[in-house]
């Protein structure tokens, strides 16, 4: 403040001075600089209202030199006239400031140098003025203030030499951190103390608590305090100013200012000046109750679905005025909305795809040129572009008018991500022990969204190898192509056989119309198998006839037709908040398709996601699951059964993989899968850093049958536990630790994908 005054002073000064020191109206035949260093003459004659030729004049000349103190270089500026000729010769004589050659911190602890970088903005090299230095002491102070130090000294030593340079020393003696030892309101009628302290998270020390300040925060609990007053009917409440008063060495009391002003209840909203939407439509939006006290949170919260209701109809210029009638203690409010013009799109730019081609993000989009202006439609396509896996979370959206009609162009900005991994790695789950795997996959080859796979897994209880190829978007149309080539071996040692599988499908599909993201892939598969019974105890046969047979046969054949209805509405892909997921699978096998299986097998899977509160999210899913011989087959071919546990699509936590079976016979060791098989589990997940890490608990259920009237919801198998998922450069990779409710075990799982 000091420094304000003095400079405020020496230019009023200067403005009484100048029409003593100049006789107005002289030619100016050139401008001439003094005393400078390291500012050039032409930075300084640049800054000057006056120019050569200009007519001398005493107001410019103190504008001009209020100018050059604004550059903050100089200490001292005079600026006299020589008579020249038919006029004069403007001198300009100027003091500089130091520069800044050196600057150390001393005694700083509690301020971190990150934040002593964005504190301080002055750098080496620049000119060191005394505005700087009070700039410098008062956001050191304030920023000590802020974290409780109210204590706190700043101090500067100064150290000049003959060449215009400077170097400083801050010295900060940081004191004792203040613990609050109380916090006071003054003047509250209707809400006591103790009221309003619940709603701040700053709190007085205790055994519990540090009691320490922090500005940060403080303030953001000033503002729930207003917001408070104001859900109660006080719309007029101001709350502050604060005081921090030191009451011992270690404890300061905080003294806060509340002014109540009046209670209003509500009596009542108009609504004039909508066309597009009734009166009654928008009236419907808000259900603030009448003669109760006027909660101020919850009107703008409604009014701002009512500026959502003209958005998603176009009306992206709608204003509403609100009038605050106050009559007597109660409220009334007149809207009044002007609707502005309904927006069309005109043309749709994406910026930021490098590797992927515009028509796959334009076959994203919801919405197209010439269609009014939806906002639900726009946010479903950024989650759209999000969901191709492309690109990083950050889809800038924005529009710019280009008419007087009020239509836009729409901006989309997107950032590219790798698309494509090759990895190898080790892994663990509890059925088959350690395993190996290799793969490449490419998910946007050219840029056109086509995916394809490679991938061999490898242990001491499986040999799995697949190569896959899918195109979403056959010749720029909706139908899916896809293909799979694979071999496999496969030791189903809880069940004593081992299996071998080699064979390729082909799929085709496309989204259903008038059938929001529902999408119909029909497939065709024709592949072999050996079965080959791995425990051969004349004192403990196998028990499933249809296994002991098979393992006489050799290679056998299988030709199957697929069907599959999928519909997704999940909000995000990746951690997605709201929204469902719904599988419908159909396979025959055999009959007239050849082969030596028959069987119609059916899968009906829906999950379910609903935020429940800030982030916390609630996924739940169920999964039937049914399969049944007909003509020459008496039985299912054993694989295609059901087994349950573990982390697969049949995973129950808790159980080992592919553990839960059917006993035929009744000895309490699981023979072969069951044809019928239902799932249940919840998962309650949270983000730990955005969406790339996320921590949840879950309780999963479930158990198999081979008749319907063997179920029974109270003996399903159980787990519970807790588990995390990242998503990595890998995909994602994810860890359970369940406890087994029925055997009273612990197991962990370890996996890799999703599988809920």
């Amino acid at each position: 403040m000091r420094v304000l005054k003095s400079y405020l002073l020496v230019c009023l000064m200067l403005l009484i001075g100048t029409g003593s020191l100049f006789a107005a109206g002289e030619t100016i035949y050139e401008i001439i600089v003094r005393g400078n260093k390291a500012v050039s003459p032409q930075m300084v004659t640049t800054s000057l209202t006056l120019r050569t030729g200009d007519a001398l004049d005493p107001e410019e000349v103190a504008r001009s030199i209020r100018q050059l103190y604004k550059m903050r270089m100089f200490s001292d500026i005079r600026i006299h006239a020589e008579p020249y000729m038919a006029g004069v010769n403007l001198i300009v004589e100027v003091k500089e400031n130091p520069v800044l050659s050196f600057v150390e911190y001393k005694g700083m602890k509690a301020v971190k140098k990150e934040r002593l970088d964005e504190l301080v903005t002055m750098r080496i090299g620049t000119f060191w003025s005394d505005y700087q230095k009070h700039d410098l002491v008062s956001k050191l102070r304030s920023e000590y203030h802020s974290k409780g130090f109210s204590n706190a000294k700043v101090s500067l030593e100064e150290n000049f030499d003959n060449e215009g340079k400077v170097r400083v020393v801050v010295n900060v003696e940081e004191g004792s951190r203040l613990a609050i030892g109380s916090i006071t309101f003054v003047g509250n009628e209707n809400f006591d103390d103790k009221t309003l302290l619940k709603r701040m998270k700053t709190k007085p020390a205790n055994i519990f608590r540090s009691g320490r300040f922090e500005q940060d925060k403080f303030d953001q609990d000033l503002v729930k305090l207003a917001e408070f007053y104001k859900k109660n009917g006080y719309i007029d409440v101001a709350i502050g100013p604060h005081e921090l008063i030191s009451t011992g060495e270690r404890t300061q009391e905080v003294i806060i200012q509340v002014r109540e002003g009046q209670r209003y209840t509500f009596s009542g909203i108009s609504v004039k000046g909508n066309e597009h939407f009734t009166t009654d439509k928008i009236n419907e939006v808000f259900t603030l109750k009448t003669n109760e006290p006027f909660n101020q949170t919850k009107f703008d919260e409604q009014l701002a679905r009512v500026y959502s209701l003209y958005f998603d109809e176009g009306f992206i210029y709608t204003e509403i005025s609100q009038d605050m009638q106050c009559v007597d203690g109660t409220l009334n409010i007149a809207l009044n909305i002007n609707e502005g013009n309904r927006a069309r799109i005109h043309q749709i730019h994406i910026t930021g795809n490098k590797r992927t081609k515009d028509k796959v993000l334009l076959r994203e989009l919801d919405i197209a040129p010439g269609d009014y202006f939806r906002q639900s439609q726009v946010i479903r396509s950024q989650q759209n572009i999000y969901n191709l896996g492309f690109f990083e979370p950050d889809i800038r959206l924005d529009y710019t008018p280009i008419n007087s009609n009020g239509d836009i162009d729409l901006q989309i900005d997107v950032i590219d991500k790798s698309s494509g991994t090759a990895n190898g790695g080790v892994g663990y789950n509890s059925q088959d022990g350690f395993v190996g795997q290799l793969s490449v996959t490419m998910n946007n080859i050219l840029g056109n969204n086509w995916s394809s796979s490679v991938a061999w897994e490898f242990g001491g209880k499986t040999q799995d190898f697949q190569a896959n190829f899918t195109n979403p978007n056959l010749f720029d149309s909706d139908v899916l192509l896809g293909t799979s080539l694979y071999y496999t071996t496969k030791d189903w040692s809880s069940f004593y056989y081992k299996i071998f599988t080699r064979g390729a499908s082909v799929r085709l599909g496309r989204y259903i119309p008038l059938m929001n993201r529902t999408r119909l892939v029909g497939g065709y598969s024709l592949y072999s198998k050996k079965y080959e019974i791995t425990k051969r105890d004349l004192f403990d046969p196998v028990t499933n006839p249809t296994l002991a047979e098979l393992d006489t046969l050799g290679w056998r054949y299988t030709s199957a037709l697929s069907a599959t209805v999928s519909r997704d509405t999940r909000n995000n892909i990746y951690f997605p908040t709201r929204g469902s997921q719904l599988i419908l699978f159909s396979e025959v096998a055999g009959g007239p398709l050849g082969g030596n299986f028959d069987y119609y097998k059916q899968i009906a899977q829906v999950n379910w996601y609903m935020e429940m509160w800030q982030k916390l999210t609630l996924r739940t899913k169920w999964r039937f699951g049914y399969i049944t011989p007909y003509g020459s087959s008496k039985d299912a071919p054993p694989d295609e059964k059901f087994y349950l546990g573990g982390t697969g699509v049949d995973g129950i936590r808790g159980y080992a993989d592919r553990r839960i079976g059917v006993d035929e016979d009744g000895d309490g060791v699981m023979d072969t899968g069951g044809t019928r098989a239902i799932i249940f589990s919840s998962e309650l997940a949270y983000p730990i850093g955005s969406d790339q890490i996320i921590g949840l608990v879950f309780l999963d259920a479930g158990d198999c049958y081979n008749r319907l009237r063997d179920f029974n919801f109270l003996k399903f198998k159980k787990g519970v536990g807790a588990g995390i998922r990242i998503q990595s450069p890998f995909g994602l990779i994810g860890f359970d630790y369940a406890y087994n409710l029925d055997l009273g075990t612990w197991e962990p799982h370890i996996q890799f994908g999703t599988t809920f």
